[in-house]
């Protein structure tokens, strides 16, 4: 019986280090948010993609906790509130660092 109870104390020990290795600090996402965050850039890829005036190529997108951070050079000031207003549309963004610099 000391056998069973030592195992299943291992067994416990190993998943709470398994969950506290998981979870967020405020340097460092978990693996939902990273994931979440994934998601959150490809969609906003997708929109500034699927606006006929932004040149996708020139935008780079990053989200860090659904914070999107938007950089790159675009042609003109229009085209850089565009970007914005396209990223904060996205269901799920917090708030949007526009980064975008003109040429």
């Amino acid at each position: 019986m000391t056998l069973l109870k030592r195992f299943f104390a291992i067994f416990i020990a190993a998943s709470m280090l398994f969950a506290i290795g998981c979870a967020s600090t405020s340097t460092q996402e978990s693996t939902g948010e990273y994931f979440d965050d994934t998601t959150i850039t490809a969609k906003v890829k997708t929109a500034i993609f699927n606006e006929p005036s932004l040149k996708v190529a020139q935008i780079k997108v990053e989200t860090y906790k659904a914070v999107v951070q938007l950089s790159g050079f675009v042609d003109s000031i229009a085209d850089i509130n565009t970007a914005g207003s396209v990223a904060r549309s996205v269901r799920g963004v917090v708030s949007v660092k526009n980064d975008i610099r003109l040429k």
